[in-house]
């Protein structure tokens, strides 16, 4: 129980105008978004005409998990209108740059009850676990999908939270099945609607026999927290560059995660030595651009237990998997690190020769194929955007999406 009025006092004044210039100068701490909306003039709007939310809580550095869907999300917006609304003006800007889609900040938790009331929003989706989306979660009269930003076996894949959202859409049964395993008290054939990955897709990359072999090196960043860390840079990175680079019929792509050095000063600095030992070797370092332009110039990927893993399948190409410390964990005992060749820590310095077998013998290429099918279904140009479309107009029109529990299931490649 308070003991006086909260009458606008001093202090409190004083507070509200130093929380202004936090935001003008830039200072927020890394991760909070900026609250600076749009909410006046979407509420003397009324409420929103388009059918379909996509909502984004997170700061500018991650919009890439929301770029890679924008494509097929312009296609949804033909026949149903898509508004994307942030929780940062500074991810807006960044997004209003990347797609015609209609985009939005919402600072203030009650703006949604004024543009949402009426409106005819009836499908909201959130590409990341951001604890911001349960700002637009809250509204029961929306079907709420969840589509992440990538498949994997890192244990974020098997987050708790996908208990929050109606449906999870996924890209193939591998995701099913490790919901299924283990998430208590989720019934995943019932939740989880097997739609692919748009985003993964054939990338033919003919190659002459005299050609350099390219290798694109793709570790993920540091991870969240201790359990989701499986970036190989401090432990493979530099004897990995030195290796390559070393090797005239090999040449190196470096691609580092977006938010690599974010938390760990650790990750930044081996970073760094990376860089260095590309610039020293004339090597190239991606400007990070899409990710299927690297894909389609590399012939074998060097990655970490990621979605740049899964996403890689559908080229058919070799995959060299970096091993962790300890190799027994839950992802390196998954499907795909069981079906592909994988480069513990002492490997990297002789990681040349390594590379040459697998792409000039590429010896496991009936495992890859299997294990491809397993983690992303058909992946035919278009039949995953096409299966997102129609799990989209179904949930639009009324229905439900067909669930995981409707099609015949697929069995684990590694356990057969």
């Amino acid at each position: 129980m308070t003991t006086v009025a909260r009458t606008d006092t001093v202090a409190r004044r004083f507070r509200r105008i130093g929380g202004r210039w936090i935001q003008r100068l830039g200072l927020l701490p890394a991760g909070v978004p900026d609250a600076r909306g749009d909410d006046a003039a979407l509420v003397a709007a009324g409420p929103m005409t388009e059918q379909v939310v996509v909502y984004f809580g997170s700061t500018a550095d991650t919009v890439y998990q929301l770029e890679q869907w924008l494509p097929v999300l312009e296609q949804l917006d033909a026949a149903h209108p898509v508004l994307v609304v942030t929780a940062d003006s500074r991810s807006a800007r960044r997004l209003r740059e990347l797609t015609r889609l209609r985009v939005v900040t919402v600072a203030r938790y009650a703006t949604f009850d004024d543009v949402l009331a009426g409106s005819d929003a009836r499908l909201a989706l959130y590409v990341n676990h951001h604890v911001q989306n349960f700002s637009l979660m809250r509204f029961a009269a929306l079907t709420h999908v969840s589509l992440l930003h990538g498949d994997s076996d890192k244990v974020v894949s098997v987050s708790n939270q996908a208990k929050a959202y109606d449906f999870t859409f996924v890209a193939g049964r591998a995701a099913v099945d490790r919901l299924d395993a283990h998430l208590r008290h989720f019934d995943a054939a019932a939740r989880c609607v097997v739609i692919g990955r748009p985003q993964a897709a054939p990338a033919p990359r003919p190659r002459r026999d005299d050609d350099p072999i390219t290798v694109l090196y793709a570790p993920t960043w540091e991870g969240a927290q201790t359990s989701a860390a499986y970036g190989s840079l401090p432990t493979h990175g530099v004897a990995l560059a030195r290796a390559v680079a070393a090797d005239p019929g090999l040449r190196l792509v470096y691609r580092p995660h977006p938010l690599t050095g974010v938390r760990s000063p650790e990750y930044g600095e081996a970073d760094a030595a990376v860089r260095s030992v590309v610039a020293e070797t004339g090597q190239r370092i991606s400007a990070g651009g899409p990710l299927a332009e690297d894909f389609a110039a590399a012939d074998v990927l060097v990655c970490d237990v990621s979605a740049v893993a899964v996403d890689w399948l559908a080229t058919g190409r070799p995959l060299v998997l970096t091993q962790p410390g300890d190799a027994d964990t839950p992802a390196m005992r998954g499907a795909l690190a069981q079906a592909v060749t994988r480069l513990p820590s002492v490997g990297a310095v002789d990681a040349a020769a390594l590379l040459r077998r697998e792409v000039e013998l590429d010896e496991r290429a009936d495992a890859r194929r299997e294990v491809a099918e397993y983690y992303l279904g058909d992946i035919s140009p278009g039949s995953a955007s096409r299966r997102f479309l129609e799990a989209c107009e179904a949930i639009l029109a009324g229905g439900e999406p067909p669930t995981a529990g409707a099609v015949p299931e697929q069995a684990d490649p590694s356990r057969a």
